[in-house]
């Protein structure tokens, strides 16, 4: 029992360092992606007033048609993010 305790201990602590090494790197490479990639901010704004008409708008839908509006709002922000991320992933990949 001593050294099954002992054991798991260990792991622990294997399982901690190994934690604090990956972050540590992810924490390099997101300094590095975010030195190299533009300002976004212009798309940032966008998209906050893209969400305020956005809300207006599902407000404005009667009751039935509210849940539709607000699952295609969320797809439609889901495929913008993913089309910033995916122009990120171009910047940093052409950077290297």
């Amino acid at each position: 029992m001593k050294h099954l305790i002992i054991l798991a201990l260990i792991g622990i602590v294997i399982l901690l360092g190994f934690n604090i090494i990956n972050g540590n790197r992810h924490e390099q490479n997101r300094a590095v992606a975010l030195s190299n990639a533009t300002p976004i901010h212009t798309t940032a704004t966008t998209m906050s007033n893209d969400k305020l008409s956005n809300s207006a708008n599902i407000a404005s839908q009667p009751l039935g048609k509210q849940p539709k509006a607000i699952m295609d709002n969320a797809t439609s922000q889901i495929n913008q993010a993913q089309q910033v991320e995916q122009e990120r992933l171009d910047q940093v990949i052409n950077t290297q």
